[in-house]
C-alpha cells in the first residue's frame, strides 16, 4: 500500500485515479506527474514498484501544495477576505454563495437543505 502525504492510496484502482484521493491533486495534475515520471497511468496502485512509489511521493510532496498545507492556505485566504470586509468575505461569513449565483432558488448546497414550504411543520387539527 502506497502512502503519500499521510493518505493511503487505494490498491485496486488505477494509479491515475488513486492519486486523486490526495487533497489538492486532481485528474489533470495526476496525469501530468505520471507522464513526467514515465509511469503507465493504467497500472494498478498495488502493482507500482517501490522505486516508482518513492519517486511519486517525492514529486507530489515536493512540487504541490497538498492536504493540510493547502487547507490552511485556503482557510487563511477566506479569513483575510472577512477581515478586510469585502463582499466575498461577508458572503463567506453569512454562508451564502460568493460568486454571483442567484439565491432566490438553487442555493441549497451552500445554505444546507432547508426545505421550508408553507405546509411544512404544521400540525393537523383533529375534529371532535
Amino acid at each position: 500500500m502506497i502512502r503519500i502525504a499521510g493518505i493511503n492510496i487505494p490498491d485496486n484502482k488505477r494509479i491515475v485515479i488513486a492519486l486523486t484521493y490526495i487533497y489538492g491533486v486532481g485528474l489533470t495534475s495526476s496525469q501530468k506527474v505520471l507522464a513526467e515520471l514515465g509511469i503507465d497511468p493504467n497500472t494498478r496502485a498495488k502493482d507500482v514498484s517501490d522505486a516508482d512509489a518513492k519517486k511519486l511521493r517525492e514529486k507530489i510532496e515536493g512540487s504541490y501544495s497538498i492536504e493540510g498545507e493547502l487547507r490552511h492556505r485556503i482557510k487563511m485566504n477566506i479569513r483575510r477576505l472577512q477581515d478586510i470586509g469585502c463582499y466575498r468575505g461577508t458572503r463567506h461569513a453569512k454562508g451564502l454563495p460568493s460568486r454571483g449565483q442567484r439565491t432566490k432558488t438553487n442555493n441549497r448546497t451552500v445554505r444546507g437543505n432547508k426545505r421550508t414550504t408553507m405546509g411544512s411543520g404544521r400540525t393537523s387539527v383533529s375534529k371532535t
